[in-house]
């Protein structure tokens, strides 16, 4: 079996630039999109307050996760095998667990999604996962 190849996107453009190094620098792999929805990303509204307020937000975020599955497929190679996934969580720990319950051989990831003043409040997922992960991680940039 050959390597398998975990890539985290949120639709930022260094997630994006990490799936077209990752499948430059590895042509023969299987890719895992991996998408994870942030259930803390619902708290910032005020009208999530109100269950049914916070399962329209759960569905509108599983439709934007399948919408950058979609985006992805219009820009893909010819003869690249990829698997689309999507789960819920706090995104370092996610990505993390998910590479070990899914017999993951790597993880490329972009060096930051968020920028300014919410990376700072939020941290870096890519240096959590870097520094949690089992398995190598190439933070492409």
């Amino acid at each position: 079996m050959g390597k398998r190849i975990l890539v985290p996107v949120d639709g930022s453009e260094q997630s994006w630039e990490a799936s077209d190094f990752a499948i430059r620098e590895h042509p023969e792999a299987e890719f895992v999109l991996l998408h994870v929805i942030n259930p803390a990303e619902a708290g910032y509204s005020a009208s999530t307050s109100f269950p049914a307020a916070s399962e329209e937000w759960y569905e509108h975020a599983k439709e934007d996760a399948e919408e950058l599955f979609e985006e992805f497929e219009v820009q893909r190679k010819p003869g690249v095998v990829v698997e689309t996934d999507t789960v819920v969580g706090k995104p370092a720990r996610a990505i993390v667990e998910y590479a070990e319950e899914h017999d993951i051989d790597r993880i490329v990831m972009g060096s930051h999604g968020r920028s300014g003043v919410t990376r700072i409040l939020l941290g870096s997922v890519a240096e959590n996962v870097v520094r949690n992960a089992t398995v190598p991680v190439t933070v492409a940039r």
